[in-house]
């Protein structure tokens, strides 16, 4: 059986969608190529004129001076502290909120719903004053616990309308067919609705992980000593007023990279399972 020939025009629309596709790879994994190549630069090299996007040598002296000499691990271990509170808190109260929105009518239900909407539209920084105030009362600033609040606060609103999307799609029969058999509501919702939930869960609790880890203005303005500093506070540390250590600052970003990219493979399967769904069906 011959190949059909394409036609000129059939050719250049495939080298036109191929030439696209490249250059969106190029603009996603090129920041992180340079950053990987330069934290493998020699400081030398980094701080002479004319530095080359090539290094001369590669060396794993930025990682090792990275570890021993500075409070990185220390500022890596106050990330994943925080997120490990923030994800679980995230979870209890979007999941509840989603049952809540998804399978019971009561006044003023669409109305929480348009909120849920509009506080994604709300500037951060407009927060920050009476966040601040309130975290003092409850003597919570400085607190990896109360930072691990405010980021909870803020990936509530998405995790709830991505699984309450989720939640539509699984058909109410399943709910009748446990009433029938006695099952009580809270026997439904842990046994039926909470296992068929999962993979929206693990979008919902991957999207609060990755706003906690990279969440700079919060941790920053609400954190004031390294037992309480987070990675992406920590990592600006690194530029001075004279001097930008970019073997350091470079590193750091690799390393800071690593955890989200594990946890990524370790849940992918679910993680699309979970965003598709919530996003059709919501």
């Amino acid at each position: 059986m011959r190949k059909r020939k394409l036609t000129p025009k059939q050719v250049l629309g495939h080298v036109t969608r191929y030439a696209a596709l490249l250059l969106i790879l190029v603009a996603i994994l090129g920041p992180y190529i340079v950053m990987a190549v330069t934290s493998l630069t020699p400081k030398a090299e980094l701080a002479a004129a004319g530095a080359s996007l090539i290094p001369s040598a590669l060396t794993l002296d930025a990682y090792f001076e990275l570890v021993t000499t500075t409070p990185f691990l220390n500022y890596l271990g106050n990330s994943l502290h925080v997120a490990l509170m923030a994800v679980p808190l995230t979870l209890v109260c979007a999941t509840g909120a989603a049952i809540a929105l998804s399978r019971f009518e009561f006044l003023g239900r669409r109305q929480i719903m348009t909120a849920l909407i509009l506080a994604q539209m709300l500037p951060a920084v407009l927060l920050v004053l009476s966040l601040q105030g309130q975290l003092n009362v409850m003597g919570l600033l400085d607190n990896k616990f109360g930072l691990a609040l405010v980021h909870a606060a803020f990936a509530t609103p998405f995790a709830t309308w991505l699984l309450k999307g989720f939640l539509d799609g699984i058909p109410r029969e399943l709910e009748e067919s446990g009433s029938i058999d006695g099952a009580s509501t809270w026997q439904i919702i842990r046994l039926l609705l909470m296992p068929l939930l999962l993979p929206g869960m693990v979008a919902a609790g991957t999207y609060a992980f990755i706003l906690t880890w990279n969440e700079f203005l919060y941790a920053l303005t609400f954190t004031a000593s390294p037992a309480t500093r987070t990675l992406p506070v920590g990592l600006q540390l690194f530029i001075g007023e004279y001097q930008i250590r970019w073997d350091l600052l470079t590193a750091g970003g690799v390393l800071s990279v690593l955890p989200v990219v594990a946890g990524f493979l370790l849940v992918q399967r679910r993680l699309v399972a979970g965003l598709a769904a919530g996003a059709v069906k919501g």
